[in-house]
């Protein structure tokens, strides 16, 4: 299953689709709507995320295995070094092993300071490289402070992020060559909105590969359809990573002015023009649509 999804990664046509555990102590019913949409046959794999934005949700651990179980499609399991230190994040590892969460989406976290939980302590020993290092320990059978394991783990599988646009490309360069450089098999970026941006994008990870022994990372474009004139407002003002082409902003403002129901056709049809030109360019994708799997169901039919 995840060597199948690595070699479409590298070879073919590779769609994810992210999906983020509700507070709730069910995960069922989300995925119960992707397979009432029948979302499952049009993606090579999904992920789930670990309560983003320091909301506290349900277990990105469970919700892979739940996922997986369901659709014996590969999961990406988000781990962020906010809520874990090197104990926790090793013996989370090990235990998801056996119970085939195989494949992890790396990220440092966001600030435990805007947490909906009061007076919640960020851990962030490191950053995300740490934890694709203790993953590249496990995969030589050893922890990470270099003790043999007494059974080695099934391969586990890397992954990484990185943001869609910086000021200063070099920043993001460097960036992309430290991930490879610590193993990571796939790099997915914030929400890109221009081809143009994405070829950008392209051509930094080519740079970056060049300075690293790790040939095989693949540079993945993250996709987040837009139907709403407030939300590429908010993207564009309040997410960092992020560049929302002036253009989308217009067209979202003229079409709102006329209605409710324009916005959202001429959202729809740019999202979906620009989800076919990635895909013309570099098929490689992750689409985010915040659970909104109707949306996602329709731009990829």
């Amino acid at each position: 299953m995840f060597k199948e999804l690595i070699r479409k990664l590298q070879n073919e046509t590779y769609i994810t689709l992210e999906t983020t555990p509700a507070h709730s102590a069910k995960f069922a019913p989300i995925i119960d709507k992707i397979e009432a949409l029948g979302l499952q046959h049009r993606v090579d794999g999904f992920s789930t995320t670990d309560s983003p934005l320091s909301k506290m949700k349900y277990n990105s651990l469970f919700a892979a295995q739940l996922l997986q179980q369901r659709f014996n499609k590969p999961v990406l399991a988000t781990m962020a070094m906010r809520d874990r230190n090197r104990i926790a994040l090793q013996s989370d590892i090990l235990g998801a092993n056996e119970a085939d969460v195989r494949a992890f989406l790396t990220l440092t976290g966001d600030p435990a300071s805007i947490s909906d939980q009061p007076h919640t302590k960020g851990v962030f020993e490191a950053d995300s490289t740490q934890l694709l290092d203790i993953i590249s320990c496990f995969n030589s059978g050893h922890d990470f402070a270099g003790r043999p394991l007494k059974d080695r783990p099934e391969d586990i599988y890397p992954f990484s992020v990185v943001n869609a646009y910086a000021k200063n490309l070099k920043t993001l360069q460097k960036k992309m060559a430290k991930k490879i450089s610590h193993g990571t098999l796939g790099i997915i970026t914030q929400p890109v909105y221009d081809v143009e941006n994405a070829k950008i994008l392209l051509e930094l990870m080519e740079n970056a590969k060049k300075s690293s022994e790790n040939k095989n990372s693949t540079l993945i474009l993250g996709l987040f359809p837009i139907t709403k004139l407030r939300t590429a407002q908010f993207l564009s003002a309040h997410v960092p990573g992020i560049n929302v082409p002036p253009v989308w902003i217009e067209e979202l403002r003229k079409a709102n002015e006329k209605s409710e129901e324009e916005e959202k056709k001429v959202g729809f049809e740019m999202s979906k023009q620009l989800f076919e030109d990635i895909k013309a360019l570099h098929p490689k994708i992750h689409l985010m649509t915040a659970n909104q799997f109707t949306l996602a169901n329709d731009i990829l039919k």
